[in-house]
């Protein structure tokens, strides 16, 4: 299938050389070109314009926030002025509920269709086509795309013809992950102190009772204290925390959990650590407890 591609960060670029090694025609846009120049060598064509990506009349968006998204949906020669009629716009980011259900009515009201296709992963799981994939939107477009959600990775789940159900899938598993970013941080702390090693605590606990890729994953990075191989920016974290907070209260659900993890997100964003992985949480923790970093 022919495809464009817009956002090219870590997870963007690791997508798009999925969806080439599987034999796709893909069209790449980025803001920096030189990110979609990179791409020439796999097989890419680099466009010069968001509506060059649109032509083959299915697009991607790869992007960090609402506010990037909004920008090249709804901004001058963005997607919808671009996209033909009964053209797709698959949205890969994470993005609010409310948003997502914004863009399902613009693309409706200009005859054009929406998918919401947030994924689960890091950026080495994008390129190496591990990434967990869930995908809502009309029936018939998420059929004729389901060969490029297959590039992505082995698990897809189609929740049904609402966009926005997916956000809420993908809103609920960051904040758990953000959650056992706080709760792993708190534990290592504490064992350090009491003079436990933690590689040996983090050995234990995840070949027994949390033997879980987002215990082992994101443990290891806190135990090493190995905050500066950035997969998810602390920022990103903050904003999606928020946007958890924000669509929990439309729904008249309280988080009390969430609202401690986003106040130890600005906690760390406070103490400089912006640059920093989300799982920089862990050295926050330490640096609560009086202790050196990892």
């Amino acid at each position: 299938m022919d495809v464009g591609l817009i956002g090219l960060g870590g997870m963007g670029t690791g997508m798009a050389k999925s969806l080439l090694r599987a034999g796709h025609g893909v069209t790449v846009f980025n803001r920096t070109r030189a990110r979609a120049d990179a791409l020439k060598a796999d097989g890419a064509t680099v466009a010069a314009t968001i509506a060059d990506a649109c032509r083959s009349g299915i697009v991607m968006t790869m992007v960090a926030d609402d506010a990037a998204l909004e920008s090249q949906v709804f901004g001058d020669a963005g997607i919808l002025a671009s996209l033909p009629r009964n053209g797709i716009h698959i949205s890969c980011s994470t993005i609010g509920v409310a948003l997502s259900d914004r863009l399902t009515a613009a693309h409706s009201a200009a005859g054009q269709q929406f998918i919401s296709c947030p994924v689960f992963g890091r950026p080495d799981a994008a390129e190496a086509g591990r990434l967990a994939v869930v995908a809502a939107g009309p029936a018939n477009a998420v059929e004729r795309c389901k060969p490029l959600f297959e590039a992505f990775g082995p698990k897809l789940l189609i929740l049904g013809e609402k966009p926005s159900l997916a956000n809420v899938v993908k809103l609920s598993g960051n904040f758990l992950i953000a959650s056992v970013l706080e709760s792993l941080s708190e534990a290592i702390a504490f064992a350090r102190k009491s003079g436990v090693d933690a590689a040996t605590l983090l050995d234990f606990l995840t070949s027994t009772l949390f033997n879980a890729p987002v215990y082992k994953t994101y443990g290891g990075l806190i135990v090493e204290g190995n905050y500066d191989k950035v997969g998810f920016a602390l920022p990103l974290g903050l904003k999606d925390v928020r946007l958890v907070l924000q669509a929990a209260e439309a729904k008249s659900v309280p988080m009390p959990i969430a609202s401690v993890v986003r106040d130890r997100f600005l906690t760390a964003m406070a103490r400089g650590n912006e640059s920093k992985d989300w799982s920089a949480l862990g050295l926050i923790a330490a640096e609560d407890a009086g202790l050196p970093p990892a």
